[in-house]
């Protein structure tokens, strides 16, 4: 098991140096065994994703995301258990009429259930993707129709349409409109699953949020960094927000920013909006250039902060450095990726965090080919074509 684990890390950085767009892929075995070490360390029997740095919590971006990778993976029966854990305990049974609570965990008075009843937006959004991709690849019409049945739901609660701008994707239901100002997130709509929903739901915004992402992307990113929560006032247009940021720190790029370079890395090529974000996020590609990790906070001038991102932040940019063919950047990435190895667990870092795993499953697993997405926004995965 240690040899193939040391070969699954050392895989990623010899087929990036390669610079290999062949049909050699990495073995089944070594693209799954993340899967089944996180699915081992943060999943429980019955399909709650625990976040063990959260006080055991369990919040429905985790379930959207181990949901995508047991379907990354072709592991229908994790697939069901998430699903069923998700439906009970966030959607009160009622996946598709109801959205999900976005945090469950343990209450004030001791007890375990719901700690916060407001949605996730993205979450919801990869929910409904994983629901209507797995009906698609798994030839299983119950997934899908479940997964447009939240796309309505997803319309009318978590999308507004900004006065001099457009159409956006609000981060929940509640407390993102306040009296003059709208809150945003702008690692909430990864461009390929809106062009998939675009074509499943074509009446819905869709296509709209995701014309205007390139440019909310572009407003909200200070010398080339992308911000984790922005705001946006009419006539005055976006600027870092500390409605949602600790307040002693001020607006920063970081935990949440991560993912904006993460998806635009993983945007088809065939997007012309790909080439803009890239373009957009060039402070992350110069800062990168020239050190050995990310940064783990950016002020809201847009100047990075002392200290590295943790390894799951080297992670994320694997995608955004292949999209930009800086190969030289993405080695050292993913050496430091492959230093953190703990051959033991089959997890990285000195104590494997849920969201550092998570960020590893998405850039690690895209260098190794393990999912891609069409410029349709379909999931594409090798064993699709067995």
């Amino acid at each position: 098991m240690v040899r193939w684990r040391r070969a699954a890390a050392a895989l990623g950085i010899l087929l990036f140096l390669a610079a290999s767009t062949s049909a050699q892929a990495p073995t089944e075995e070594s693209a799954a065994s993340l899967w089944q070490a996180y699915a081992g360390h943060f999943l429980s029997p019955d399909g709650r994703v625990i976040d063990p740095q959260g006080g055991d919590r369990t919040t429905s971006e985790g379930q959207s995301y181990a949901l995508f990778f047991a379907l990354v993976n072709n592991d229908r029966a994790r697939f069901d258990q998430l699903l069923a854990w998700t439906q009970t305990n966030l959607a009160g049974e009622h996946l598709g009429a109801r959205l999900p609570a976005w945090e469950w965990g343990k209450r004030k008075d001791g007890s375990w259930g719901q700690i916060d009843p407001n949605s996730a937006s993205d979450s919801d959004l990869w929910i409904a993707y994983d629901l209507i991709e797995a009906g698609r690849l798994w030839k299983a019409p119950k997934y899908a129709a479940m997964g447009r049945r939240m796309l309505p739901e997803i319309a009318r609660r978590e999308t507004a349409t900004l006065s001099g701008f457009g159409p956006v994707l609000l981060p929940g239901e509640y407390g993102f409109h306040l009296q003059k100002s709208w809150i945003l997130n702008p690692c909430y709509t990864p461009l390929f699953l809106l062009e998939r929903l675009a074509k499943v739901d074509p009446a819905g915004p869709w296509i709209g949020i995701a014309l205007k992402q390139p440019e909310l992307v572009a407003q909200s990113s200070p010398g080339g960094f992308t911000m984790d929560w922005v705001s946006y006032t009419p006539g005055t247009g976006f600027a870092p927000s500390l409605e949602s940021a600790v307040k002693s720190e001020g607006a920063l790029g970081s935990y949440d920013a991560i993912r904006v370079y993460l998806w635009a890395g993983m945007t088809s090529a065939e997007q012309p909006a790909r080439r803009e974000m890239l373009k957009s996020l060039s402070g992350m590609s110069g800062y990168l250039a020239q050190h050995g990790a990310p940064p783990e906070k950016v002020n809201a001038l847009g100047v990075p902060l002392a200290g590295d991102g943790p390894v799951g932040f080297s992670a994320a940019v694997l995608p955004f450095l292949e999209a930009l063919g800086d190969s030289a950047d993405a080695t050292r990435q993913m050496q430091r990726i492959e230093s953190q190895l703990d051959e033991k667990t089959g997890l990285y870092g000195k104590v494997p965090t849920y969201y550092d795993q998570n960020l590893i499953l998405f850039g690690v697993g895209w260098m190794q080919k393990q999912f891609r997405f069409s410029d349709s926004g379909e999931l594409i995965v090798p064993w699709q074509h067995r």
